[in-house]
């Protein structure tokens, strides 16, 4: 099969020809934690702002304004979105666990690791502040409603709370222990559709169609068990966490969550590329 370079079918202006080569040969690096940076901002920007209008609209009793449903739509296509829009510069984590992963698995260099992990971090907590800027109305009179009520203790740090925009909690109460069995569990089966849909030997899985399986199984652990407790990525977890602290103080911090929160997502997708690598994968089909 003959490939055409695009420069051959859309001419460019000279000046981004040369930094076009300037960028891939002294820059590349930087482009790349920016399409990781980007990627993540995408889907925290689609899922924080989803999230956003449906607690709002909750505690200012909005009729019809949000729901888990759009969450979850929300977070699919913000995934479909960065996927889109990233893949090609930076092979596309967006997501330490799965960066980690391919340090493990596929010898990315632990250097490029770190710089990758922090860019999806910053993008979540870009992406995070800037929802608050959008909503910022909203949030300041749900907050008062809060404090007249006298429920602000109770609820601004919980999942249905204003902090839990952006930063992730759990119910008052709720054991951790099944908080983690639940957090394990999607991250596990989230790994294996990931690994499944990146196999170049998985024939149902085409370039085409990737994006959307993979954004469909994560809608499908949003729709299921969000309401236990989910993080499913570190990045959106401390991006959003960061924001909270910078927007609401030391308060956001979330507690013995916030560790399981931000680390479960990370042994499950190892596990799961273990299994995948010793059931699933077969090196010996053709592609």
């Amino acid at each position: 099969m003959q490939h055409t370079a695009v420069y051959e079918v859309i001419p460019r202006a000279p000046v981004m020809n040369v930094w076009e080569r300037r960028r891939n040969r002294q820059l590349h690096w930087l482009v790349e934690c920016i399409a990781e940076g980007t990627g993540t901002f995408l889907y925290t920007f689609a899922g924080a702002g989803a999230t956003a209008a449906y607690i709002l609209g909750n505690i200012l009793q909005l009729p019809g304004v949000g729901s888990i449903l759009q969450i979850g739509i929300a977070y699919a296509v913000g995934i479909a979105l960065a996927l889109a829009v990233c893949w090609s510069t930076s092979h596309g984590y967006f997501n330490p666990c799965f960066t980690i992963h391919a340090v493990v698995f596929h010898k990315l260099p632990p250097l490029k690791a770190l710089r990758y992990i922090i860019a999806q971090i910053f993008g979540a907590y870009i992406a995070c502040l800037l929802v608050y800027i959008q909503y910022k109305q909203y949030i300041h009179a749900a907050v008062d409603a809060l404090k007249a009520n006298g429920t602000y203790d109770l609820v601004m740090f919980t999942p249905t709370g204003p902090g839990g925009i952006f930063g992730l909690y759990v119910n008052a109460g709720a054991n951790l222990g099944y908080v983690l069995v639940n957090e394990f569990v999607c991250d596990f089966i989230l790994g294996i559709v990931v690994f499944a849909c990146t196999d170049p030997s998985n024939d149902l899985a085409t370039p085409t169609t990737m994006a959307w399986l993979i954004s469909l199984a994560y809608g499908v652990v949003v729709w299921g068990f969000a309401p236990v407790g989910l993080a499913a990525n570190s990045a959106r977890d401390l991006g959003g966490r960061f924001a909270a602290l910078t927007l609401f103080g030391t308060a956001a911090s979330g507690g013995k969550y916030a560790a399981l929160a931000a680390l479960t997502n990370i042994p499950a997708t190892l596990l799961a590329g273990v299994f995948y690598e010793l059931v699933l994968s077969d090196s010996t089909r053709s592609t």
